[in-house]
């Protein structure tokens, strides 16, 4: 470790600060996990004391367990009641919430506020504006539920489910009405400056949206920008993904080889008539995720709505790998087109499978490429660099909370 590093470390931990992080955890493993765990780390890390405040949304399978997680998601006393007790308990100087739902709530935050804590909330989706935080519908963006309404939820029944869409937009619409989350949160975070100007333009003043992107540690990643065998898709396999898209430029693109890794459970259709040159492997981690990437000549993102930040990107760039993404949201930010990878136009799958046909024809390109992004990604969303933008927002949040309190 340099001298100055090690300096600075001796220095977060001589300021270290008490955080409670708030997260619900979702039924099945997702980016907002891995997110969170590594925020926990660094904080951990530096010095700083980590405590949590977490359910799983894991098992909520049958109708009574939906039922419970339709009002939970709205205000839980019972939440409110456990987190009282956690804070009589434990000193807490901040409080940083992930996802309140559904066994949560916004009830939390209002107990937060009246005991005079900072919080801030980390927001990698549009939660806040649209019922299912996606900004989606039928594979294109959508954004009629800004400003509050959302019972475009329901009328277009955005969660493919009627009671799933009523039970979304009723919580949303409890929540922005009562001011419950924008009225009790200090400083929101966002993971891109895309994301930034989309929390302003829904009503969040900027002065209190802070840009902390993930944290891609190149330390714990190999060098793996030597060119591959395969074009690869990593994530959750949804519509908004653009899987289908993936898999139709593979269809036109029959002698070259594709591989997905990702949870099918949730499209099991998708595999159904897809061409022989895509291979299904099913959800990876660790090594097996790992040696995934490293067998890869390209990643692709082709996603369909407005990314926050992908950890398949992140993860794909710090190992080196040239990628080609859509020209949508936060990516074209991410991704600089025709230096760390290229971009095409969102949901054109012929301009996708040129893309790759290009850049695939160019090995030596894609492993300048993928040096490239390895080099942005360390010096942009290195564990270092993350760290600092976070404490400066716990600064903020912290200053916010003492003039409210000077004011009472």
């Amino acid at each position: 470790m340099r001298e100055g590093e090690a300096r600075g470390r001796r220095e977060d931990a001589a300021n270290s600060m008490r955080v409670l992080i708030v997260h619900n955890d979702y039924a099945k493993p997702s980016g907002e996990e891995h997110a969170v765990r590594a925020i926990a780390g660094l904080l951990t890390e530096r010095g700083h004391d980590v405590a949590w405040f977490r359910k799983s949304s894991a098992g909520l399978d049958s109708l009574a367990d939906r039922v419970r997680a339709f009002f939970s998601g709205i205000y839980s006393i019972a939440a409110r009641r456990e987190m009282a007790e956690l804070l009589d308990h434990r000193r807490v100087d901040l409080v940083q919430v992930q996802n309140l739902y559904p066994l949560i709530s916004p009830s939390v935050l209002g107990l937060c506020r009246k005991r005079g804590l900072p919080v801030v909330m980390r927001c990698p989706n549009y939660r806040l504006f649209c019922s299912t935080g996606l900004h989606v519908w039928r594979g294109g963006i959508c954004e009629r539920c800004l400003y509050g309404r959302h019972w475009w939820c329901v009328l277009r029944n955005c969660a493919e489910g009627v009671m799933k869409s009523t039970g979304y937009a009723i919580r949303s619409t409890v929540a922005s009405a009562a001011r419950m989350v924008v009225g009790n949160v200090d400083v929101f975070i966002v993971l891109s400056e895309f994301q930034k100007r989309r929390f302003a333009a829904g009503g969040i003043p900027e002065e209190r949206i802070a840009v902390v992107p993930n944290i891609v540690d190149t330390a714990g990643l190999p060098d793996r920008s030597d060119a591959g065998h395969v074009v690869g898709f990593v994530g959750r396999l949804s519509p908004e993904k653009g899987v289908r898209q993936f898999i139709e430029a593979a269809r036109l693109l029959r002698e070259y080889r594709f591989a997905v890794a990702g949870d099918i459970s949730d499209m099991p259709g998708v595999a159904r008539g897809a061409p022989a040159n895509v291979r299904f492997l099913g959800f990876l981690s660790g090594g097996e995720l790992r040696e995934f990437y490293a067998n890869a000549r390209i990643i692709v993102v082709p996603s369909l709505w407005y990314e926050g930040f992908p950890n398949a990107l992140g993860t794909a760039m710090g190992m080196g790998k040239a990628v080609v993404a859509s020209r949508l949201g936060a990516l074209p930010e991410i991704v600089d087109d025709g230096r760390t990878g290229l971009l095409f136009e969102a949901g054109r799958v012929d301009d996708l499978a040129e893309k790759i046909d290009w850049l695939w024809k160019r090995p030596e390109l894609c492993s300048a490429m993928g040096q490239a992004a390895r080099e942005k990604v360390a010096r942009e969303y290195s564990p270092g660099v993350c760290y600092g933008r976070l404490i400066r927002v716990y600064e903020k949040a912290t200053r916010l909370a003492e003039m409210r309190g000077s004011r009472r």
